[in-house]
């Protein structure tokens, strides 16, 4: 009896210490459940929720190297440099490294689509040009180096309403011009602008835009209160669309206009001729002044009061197409390009350009020292490698 009241002690013990370690026991909580990336397929391939948040992200953007050579001023070339052996000047390459990040997001709201689009730029290289007459500020451009960081784009978009950095819809709402590297051998508009737009879709193709703006740079940039004032219209059906653009050049009091046709002819073939007209009355009212003597304005900024732009793009197949544009304008400036550009891999393109301008009065005009070495024709070219994501 003494064993078996033994046993049945030790175990009773046994169990009150083993309840009594489980109830000191620390209990470890369940993990929280990963919260992943969710894909969002609204606006288009590539874009993720933000975690937490309603709001769409894509991050995108390219890395680019040019190779460039040819004539100063007018093509990708780089003349008359110093050389390290003192034996006179010569000429070289023109070089640029290029990557450039791109964002891009979107949020539906009650009141419409909110966007925003975002695109900086970092370049290294030198500079094309002539240096035989330069001053002392560039006359070292020629070498490579660090370049510009710049803010190409930052805008913020609720429904039609656009505010921020764009391009101007002198540009952007017609579609620039063809699909070449040198598409502003004779140019066509002013670019880079802080920017107030509205766009319409009036449906069945019909568009249309308004866009108050700032300029750029001496000629562009607004002096007043007053903005430059730019109004669009489309039409764009199965068969390519018609496009025109006005704008008002508030510093100059002058208007300009372009008209552009895109026709798509084949699945292969597209093809595009635009004209450009603009007043120019004002526009060289400082003739002290090389930039305000040279004609141009913001928008109008090819020779004389017409321009003409026509072109095309040809698709061999999926990898290869054939690209060219010809323009010409009031001052007989007359410039060709055309390139082959070949897919090498998906997102990996290579380009080979070859750019031709015949400077007509402009060229031959004394206005800045850059025009004193842009000869009457000019020659060069391009090959680009550009990796997309």
């Amino acid at each position: 009896m003494n064993i078996k009241s033994l046993l049945l002690g030790s175990a009773a013990a046994l169990i009150a210490v083993s309840g009594a370690r489980a109830a000191d026991a620390v209990v470890v909580a369940e993990p929280e459940p990963a919260e992943y990336v969710k894909i969002c397929d609204v606006y288009g391939a590539g874009y993720f929720y933000i975690p937490g948040t309603e709001t769409c992200l894509r991050i995108g953007g390219y890395v680019r190297y040019d190779i460039g050579v040819g004539d100063a001023g007018s093509l990708d070339g780089v003349n008359h440099v110093p050389d390290h052996m003192d034996d006179g000047t010569h000429s070289t390459y023109y070089k640029n490294t290029r990557f450039t990040l791109k964002t891009w997001t979107g949020q539906e709201t009650e009141l419409g689509t909110l966007k925003t689009y975002t695109e900086t730029r970092f370049n290294y290289g030198n500079s094309s040009g002539d240096y035989l007459n330069q001053n002392a500020s560039s006359a070292d451009d020629w070498q490579g180096r660090n370049k510009s960081l710049s803010l190409r784009y930052a805008w913020i978009q609720l429904g039609g309403l656009r505010v921020g950095k764009d391009d101007t819809a002198f540009d952007t709402f017609i579609g620039y011009a063809g699909s070449v590297i040198q598409d502003t051998l004779v140019p066509y508009g002013g670019q880079e602008s802080n920017v107030v737009q509205y766009y319409f879709d009036a449906g069945n193709g019909f568009s249309a835009v308004v866009s108050l703006e700032e300029g750029a740079g001496r000629v562009g940039t607004i002096d007043s209160y007053v903005p430059h004032v730019v109004g669009g219209l489309k039409y764009k059906g199965d068969w390519g669309a018609i496009t025109g653009v006005v704008a008002y050049d508030s510093n100059y009091e002058e208007v300009a206009g372009k008209v552009r046709l895109d026709v798509k002819a084949t699945d292969e073939l597209s093809l595009f001729i635009m004209g450009g007209y603009g007043t120019d009355d004002n526009l060289n009212d400082n003739a002290g002044n090389a930039i305000d003597a040279s004609g141009r304005g913001f928008y109008k900024q090819w020779g004389g009061n017409w321009a003409v732009w026509g072109g095309g793009t040809y698709k061999f197949n999926e990898k290869t197409s054939f690209n060219t544009q010809i323009s010409y304008d009031d001052w007989k400036n007359l410039g060709i390009a055309a390139n082959v550009a070949y897919t090498v891999v998906p997102g990996f393109t290579i380009t080979a350009e070859v750019d031709y301008l015949n400077a007509g009065k402009f060229g031959d005009a004394d206005f800045n020292n850059w025009t004193k070495a842009t000869k009457k024709s000019n020659i060069g070219g391009i090959l680009r490698f550009q990796r997309s994501f």
